[in-house]
């Protein structure tokens, strides 16, 4: 059958012992048939959500100097602002002003053999027009984290491992990213209809609170798209490609885009991404042999292979999508791939 809508999982069901069981088996098969599904019940208080929403769009209302203040050219750690179109996906600009954040972490001095990836850790840019962001964000992403976690351990018990299986790939130090996204109608675009390309996300979870307007697309089979439309109370969370490594494939990192809206209507979402500590290097976990005969290998787009480092997985993404940064504060990273082109 032709799938229409994505699979909606209650999150309570995993704190219920009568229900987990049938919890975790509707986990699994969403993750692994589909790679995308609805959470429902999860436990973030809606008035947290809907304070970070208002902030985000009080954030996009200040002026392009306003926002310029905290633009991601200025930061080595990619945090702060882009215009629509500054990010690429497969080399095409993507229509859609975002503000990022990371984890508000001291930067790292490094030395000359240190790896250039350390240099992803840092404080975050934060607007000085704009002070109540700062502090919901920040909230915000710790109960996401929390959240997230508990999700990561239903997918091991799900996956017949230990509920703690994934905790060492995140320490005390997990690679907690959140971009406020908002999307210009078509009217803004020149006649593109891509707010993102087609892509997969790189990390473990990624997790989607969105507004009214639909525009998220998920390609449930090659070819065929269908809408995850907003779904009051509701993240979408779908599969990140360090998942898929982790469990040779048996999850699914599924392919999925944003549509850019009609003419004179914008999209406002907020994604939260759940990665591993930056120096953690992804393991493939040992499944049962049932599930384990299911496992067919994770399938790596050829132009962006997938490494097992975390930390130089996820730079190697950054220098992609942000060539301004990368030639400002990664020139030595860049000329030395250059170097090994040429070698």
């Amino acid at each position: 059958m032709s799938l229409t809508t994505l699979p909606v999982l209650n999150l309570a069901h995993y704190h219920s012992a009568a229900e987990r069981d049938v919890f975790l088996e509707q986990l699994r098969h969403a993750a692994r048939d589909v790679g995308f599904f609805y959470l429902t019940h999860h436990g973030i208080d809606d008035t947290l959500s809907q304070q970070l929403q208002h902030q985000a769009r009080r954030f996009f209302a200040l002026s392009d100097a306003q926002k310029q203040q905290v633009a991601m050219v200025h930061s080595p750690h990619f945090r702060g602002y882009n215009r629509s179109a500054a990010e690429l996906t497969r080399g095409q600009p993507d229509w859609r002003e975002q503000f990022d954040i990371g984890a508000e972490r001291q930067a790292l001095h490094l030395n000359e053999d240190d790896p250039r990836w350390l240099r992803l850790q840092g404080p975050n840019l934060w607007p000085q027009a704009l002070p109540t962001l700062k502090p919901v964000l920040l909230a915000w992403q710790r109960a996401m984290t929390e959240m997230a976690m508990t999700l990561l351990r239903a997918f091991a018990q799900a996956l017949q491992l230990p509920a703690h299986a994934f905790d060492t790939l995140y320490g005390d130090k997990p690679n907690e990213h959140i971009k406020l996204i908002r999307y210009p109608g078509q009217q803004e675009t020149q006649s593109s209809t891509q707010g993102v390309g087609a892509h997969k996300d790189s990390g473990f979870l990624s997790f989607l609170l969105q507004d009214q307007q639909k525009g998220l697309q998920v390609e449930v089979r090659e070819g065929e798209w269908i809408d995850a439309a907003p779904l009051p109370g509701s993240f979408v969370v779908n599969i990140g490609e360090l998942l898929e490594l982790a469990t040779n494939g048996y999850l699914r990192a599924t392919v999925h885009r944003v549509v850019s809206p009609p003419a004179h209507q914008d999209r406002l979402s907020i994604a939260f991404f759940l990665g591993a500590q930056l120096d953690a290097v992804v393991p493939v976990y040992d499944l049962p042999e049932a599930l384990a005969r299911e496992a067919h290998g994770p399938q790596s787009d050829p132009q962006n292979p997938l490494l097992r480092d975390v930390g130089w997985n996820y730079l190697k993404g950054r220098l992609r999508s942000h060539p301004d940064v990368a030639e400002r504060h990664y020139s030595d990273v860049l000329r030395a791939r250059s170097e090994q082109l040429i070698a």
